[in-house]
């Protein structure tokens, strides 16, 4: 007779298959994610760039301004903020002053005085009429206190998150809008390193208050702020600003030349770095970068050692003991043996948390905006970056820098060298994640 099998065995072993074929999905839905997420692509920039000419040569700006765009512009006036005590009066006193238009996208937005300070300002000009716009990346304004996106959604200010999660949009989460931006009447504009929260406000005057620098610059390169801020504002919403409350003429206000560099995994991921490597290339006499998570690639580091040994001196400052993110820090030191055996200067900033963003070549060229030198920036991260073509105003910049310096502790070779074996095993492991950090 035919061995008859227990109904209750069979419903058993077919539950256990199904579960084992939905556990089965997820663990392949999730490792689909993650590897989408944290995947930085192929790496198109994979030469060194060779040294043709100098900063002050023409054809510098030619490449800087033809080769990689956009434009470079004159007729422009540029100041340099230090910290919250000069960056944030001015950017609200801007606000205050817009007639037509506001643009303004940021990373982080958390709460606290100066979030509150930023959705009142922006509140009352879009009750006065002014068109208001504001762009949030998502994961960096998870911190902010929904009172105030319901004030300023409420008083008319049209305000977005940038790649918010959902079912169809999870494999884009990695990719962020760093960019801090913001555009007044298309006229007026500000960028740099700053977020809106509290840890920004103040004089760098203890370690709750961190180092940062912002430009404020006015004249035709607004424009091409605006159209950065357009670019990523058309991705979140579907819908163009565009005509002359947005891209008015400009007339000159000033003799500065200019250029808003921008760059996404979505339009040009290795134009930021491209034009980082193109500066360091060019440079014959000095390069300083101010930069709160410097954690260099290979092609990097090969570029920097090469000015290095063309004669050119190199400053780097970078954040000491005050981090907000340690992880990064060591990352970051176990990648500095070749720049230092070179004779690359490294100092760590002493007082507070570092958080500049700003790289000086040949007292000519500046560049200021959200890009962190390390790979996120680089390939993951929506970023922009101000470049002046200015001599004096490259000098005053130079005159920050020194000061930073004077408060920061040089890491020699022999140091470095000396590390605790344990530390430098930490530091080795957390380099490996480096394209992530």
């Amino acid at each position: 007779m035919p061995t008859t099998r227990p109904q209750g065995l069979h419903a058993k072993r077919t539950t256990t298959l199904r579960k084992t074929v939905i556990a089965t999905a997820l663990l392949t839905l999730g490792t689909t994610l993650v590897a989408a997420n944290f995947m930085i692509g192929e790496q198109h920039i994979a030469h060194d760039v060779a040294h043709l000419y100098g900063v002050n040569d023409p054809q510098f700006m030619q490449s800087m301004g033809v080769l990689l765009g956009p434009a470079i512009l004159e007729g422009n006036h540029a100041e340099q903020l230090e910290n919250g005590k000069e960056i944030f009066p001015a950017m609200l006193k801007a606000i205050h002053g817009a007639r037509k238009t506001i643009s303004f996208e940021t990373y982080i937005y958390w709460s606290g005085e100066i979030g509150q300070a930023f959705a009142q300002a922006l509140a009352e000009r879009a009750r006065a009429g002014v068109k208001t716009h504001v762009l949030l990346d998502w994961v960096g304004s998870a911190k902010m206190d929904e009172s105030l996106l319901s004030a300023m959604r409420d008083a008319g200010v049209e305000v977005e998150r940038y790649h918010k999660p959902s079912w169809y949009t999870l494999t884009r989460m990695n990719n962020r809008t760093h960019r801090k931006l913001l555009v007044v009447d298309g006229q007026v504009a500000f960028t740099g390193g700053v977020g809106i929260a509290d840890e920004w406000t103040g004089d760098a005057q203890d370690p709750e208050h961190w180092r940062d620098s912002h430009f404020r610059i006015e004249g035709p390169v607004a424009s091409q702020f605006q159209a950065v801020f357009e670019d990523n504002w058309a991705k979140a919403t579907g819908r163009v600003l565009h005509g002359s409350d947005y891209f008015p003429q400009v007339a000159p206000r000033g003799n500065v030349k200019a250029q808003m560099f921008s760059s996404s995994p979505s339009g040009g991921a290795d134009s930021m770095q491209l034009m980082y490597l193109l500066s360091i290339a060019a440079a014959e006499k000095s390069i300083r970068l101010a930069n709160a998570y410097f954690v260099p690639d290979e092609l990097s580091i090969r570029a920097l050692i090469a000015a290095r040994a063309r004669g050119v001196k190199i400053q780097i400052i970078t954040p000491g003991p005050h981090t907000d993110t340690e992880i990064v820090r060591r990352a970051s030191r176990a990648r500095w043996g070749e720049l230092l055996a070179a004779g690359v200067e490294i100092r760590e900033y002493a007082p507070t948390m570092y958080h500049c963003k700003v790289m000086i070549v040949d007292e000519l060229l500046v560049s200021v905006g959200s890009t962190n030198f390390d790979n996120r920036s680089f390939r993951l991260n929506d970023e922009a970056n101000l470049n002046i073509y200015d001599h004096a105003f490259a000098a005053k910049a130079s005159a920050l820098f020194d000061k930073d310096l004077a408060r920061s502790t040089a890491i020699t070779f022999e140091e470095w060298q000396a590390r605790p074996l344990q530390e430098k095993a930490i530091e080795h492991f957390l380099s490996l994640f480096g394209a992530q950090l």
